[in-house]
């Protein structure tokens, strides 16, 4: 059975090309990707529920990611869901980065990081490594 991967944009600054070129890059892979778009936090959480997703992803370029990570995790502790492992990628400065693994935060992706990396560490972080 491939990791099922929902990935989605939780603001509206079109920058939208890199979560297209990674949700791309893991279905080559042999991963199911569902790729939400734009999508409100509860909103992605009842997807990755839904489609009982291995892994959420959430692609931040607009620096809302101080206000978007913890709103995830409060959504999935109301949906029971705290399972559901969480990637951050996208613009995500460095100082920023302890806070979003405190979080819980499994992996973050920057820009640049190469597609295999970013492959690896889901199939990792989905508890199937080489996945």
């Amino acid at each position: 059975m491939p990791i099922k991967v929902v990935i989605f944009k939780p603001g509206l600054d079109s920058h939208y090309r890199g979560a297209l070129v990674v949700s791309r890059y893991l279905t080559e892979r042999g991963m199911e990707v569902v790729y939400l778009g734009n999508q409100l936090p509860d909103g992605a959480v009842r997807a990755a529920v839904q489609e009982d997703a291995d892994v959420l992803g959430i692609s931040s370029l607009s620096g809302n990611h101080h206000a978007i990570v913890p709103a995830v995790f409060e959504a999935l502790r109301a949906q029971g869901a705290e399972s559901i492992p969480v990637v951050l990628g996208g613009i995500i400065p460095d100082e920023d980065r302890p806070a979003m693994e405190k979080a819980g935060v499994r992996a973050i992706f920057g820009p640049g990081t190469p597609l295999e990396r970013i492959a690896e560490q889901v199939s990792l972080v989905a508890g199937r490594p080489g996945g």
